[in-house]
């Protein structure tokens, strides 16, 4: 008689992120979807429908413990207050045990850039307005973006970065953050914005692997914004196809 294979499940951290806002501010920010859109996500017409997918008609929330949890996955947001003025956002997976460090998982990847977007929103433009860029898709040759924008080398979070490649050469700001799959800097000529980078490794679907981008801006005029959107396509288009994220 062959056995059942072992299924025990344990709690894996996402991502963890200290947000300098009090808990019931960052809760918030989770559960209101005018709010929601500040950090997740990016500028799309399909932006206000998916909000309302995932945090409203396929969530679970729990007030007094401060977690939501996401119907049909099991990956939960947990805010824990660490003082009057910070808190803790954690997204944590209840998953068969294993090590996860080698593992490219999309959705896991949009957590960690999602959490760190909403710690970016209130720690340096809470209540302002956002206006995003996106670009997804496989290179046209074997550097994914990290490469190609000189991103690969980014120093420690919290030091200064310059950008010594890509279509803002020169550009300047801080280290964000750095996972193993991705990188976010800000970028001051952007209005202090945030520019996050995700390179998946190649798949046999993807031999030379795929990047998202997520450009951020604050109080770009509409001129400033569409200059910005023509340098980065162009510098895309020449090194990416365009291919929607999780699609072919």
């Amino acid at each position: 008689m062959t056995e059942a294979p072992d299924q025990t499940r344990e709690d894996h951290v996402l991502v963890e992120v200290t947000v300098p806002a009090p808990a019931h501010a960052v809760w918030a920010a989770l559960r209101d979807p005018q709010k929601i859109k500040d950090w997740f996500g990016w500028d799309a017409d399909t932006l206000k429908d998916e909000i309302d997918f995932i945090f409203v008609t396929h969530a679970e929330a729990d007030e007094a413990r401060r977690t939501v949890t996401f119907v049909g996955v099991n990956d939960r947001y947990e805010v824990e207050a660490t003082g009057a003025t910070t808190s803790l956002v954690r997204v944590v997976r209840s998953a068969p045990a294993g090590d996860w460090s080698d593992v490219f998982d999309g959705m896991i990847e949009g957590w960690i850039s999602f959490t760190w977007q909403l710690a970016f929103a209130f720690a340096r433009h809470p209540g302002q307005t956002r206006r995003t860029l996106f670009f997804s898709g496989p290179p046209r040759a074997d550097r994914l973006a990290r490469s190609l924008l000189g991103l690969d080398a980014a120093p420690a979070p919290g030091e200064r970065w310059a950008m010594p490649l890509g279509p803002d050469d020169g550009a300047s700001g801080e280290v964000w953050f750095l996972a193993r799959h991705q990188t976010g800097v800000t970028v001051d000529a952007w209005g202090d914005g945030l520019l996050v980078v995700v390179d998946q490794p190649p798949t046999g679907k993807n031999p030379r692997g795929t990047t998202m981008m997520t450009l951020t801006t604050y109080g770009l005029g509409e001129a400033a914004l569409a200059e910005l959107q023509t340098r980065w396509q162009g510098w895309w288009d020449e090194r990416f196809e365009t291919v929607a994220p999780g699609c072919d």
